[in-house]
């Protein structure tokens, strides 16, 4: 990458505040409504402590439920994958399973654990779950026919098959899949923290609102917001670690 482009996303950023600064300015925009962004990071600074703190909970609840939606997504992916028969099977079961809103869940899932952590890591696993099976199936499901019948035609079984080719063709799907799902997994831990928390940077963000601090609410927003960035920059240099050799044509072609 040459120099502007990494410079580009700081570039873009600092400008977004000070246009936002400015904005609020001119137009006399009251603090109750939207505050400038020098008041969030002064309240921020003051609320430091408290923020860190709630950040660090909705971090670990976050990665929680996202690990354990890693794992069963990727072993029920590889099931649905497995055969056409079971993919169009299950895919219609997965789709109503992911068009009921995970808003509507937090209370049921308070009823059976408590107000309090696990429904928030549940709540993260829930709504990141979905975008990493319907990738790795895809992935698999989408095998060629004719890379399948020379396979067999070489002596390969199914499980070779799999193993030797679908997995690993299905590497860029689950990988892309992971930066989607770790970001939803924060709309899902925070989703439940502002239901049913005792901590969290959704339930602080609520006791911010009921007390009329809207700068610290932005702020709040402002952590959700560097948490989900740092963590997506974490999985895509895992996936161009892992899967890099499925973007060297799109490089060469760019170059």
């Amino acid at each position: 990458m040459s120099r502007t482009e990494r410079l580009a996303p700081w570039l873009f950023t600092v400008a977004f505040f000070v246009v936002w600064e400015i904005g609020v300015r001119v137009l006399d925009i009251g603090t109750y409504i939207l505050p400038p962004p020098s008041l969030v990071f002064e309240q921020s600074w003051v609320f430091r402590q408290a923020l860190f703190r709630n950040s660090m909970q909705t971090l670990y609840t976050t990665l929680a439920g996202f690990g354990i939606a890693v794992v069963f997504g990727l072993a029920l992916g590889i099931f649905i994958g497995w055969s056409k028969t079971i993919y169009n099977g299950l895919y219609p079961v997965m789709i109503g399973f992911n068009s009921v809103p995970k808003v509507a869940v937090v209370p049921v899932l308070v009823l059976w654990f408590g107000i309090g952590t696990v429904p928030a890591i549940l709540t993260a696993f829930l709504i990141s779950f979905f975008p990493i099976v319907v990738n790795v199936a895809t992935g698999l499901a989408t095998l060629e026919p004719e890379l399948e019948d020379v396979l067999r035609a070489l002596g390969a079984k199914k499980m070779d098959i799999m193993l030797k080719v679908g997995i690993p063709r299905s590497l860029p799907y689950f990988f892309g899949s992971l930066k989607v799902a770790i970001t939803l997994a924060f709309v899902g831990s925070v989703v439940s923290e502002t239901v049913a928390a005792n901590s969290g940077v959704g339930h602080l963000m609520l006791i911010a609102q009921a007390n009329s601090e809207v700068p610290l609410v932005f702020g709040g927003l402002l952590c959700l917001a560097v948490l989900g960035i740092v963590m997506y920059a974490v999985f895509a240099l895992l996936e161009q670690r892992f899967t890099g050799w499925a973007f060297r044509g799109q490089d060469r072609r760019a170059a």
